[in-house]
């Protein structure tokens, strides 16, 4: 993994920290383990053990794919896209109301998957228990 793509990774895991992202971890001994990723359980501590004492060899979100959305989301999406009562002249208060919902619902908007630097959510494989 790149400085670049662990710098994106761990930007796209602190902003998910509040909606309890579900990782797999790989450890150094050659096991893995997965679970949620939060503020008051174990951030700091995986987050110490992946980019500071390197007993995590790797760490992968489960996120879902943007052509993933259900219908229902789909139309809800647009229309966050598109609202304009939550734009003002100093901020676009849009664009923070859809980069929440998208961190909320698991969606990868940055486009790791594509990259490896997340696992993608499926039906057979789906921590979350989202319909899909």
């Amino acid at each position: 993994m790149t400085q670049e793509d662990k710098k994106l990774l761990f930007k796209d895991l602190s902003a998910r920290l509040p909606y309890h992202v579900r990782v797999k971890v790989w450890l150094k001994d050659g096991t893995t383990e997965e679970g949620a990723l939060d503020l008051e359980h174990n951030y700091a501590d995986v987050l110490r053990d992946t980019f500071y004492y390197n007993k995590i060899v790797d760490i992968k979100p489960y996120l879902r794919p943007m052509s993933n959305m259900t219908e229902e989301e789909d139309k809800e999406y647009g229309l966050l896209c598109f609202d304009v009562s939550y734009y003002d002249k100093d901020t676009p208060k849009c664009s923070f109301k859809l980069i929440k919902w998208l961190l909320e619902k698991h969606f990868d908007f940055l486009e790791l998957i594509p990259k490896g630097l997340a696992i993608e959510v499926t039906k057979e494989n789906n921590p979350y228990k989202i319909i899909n």
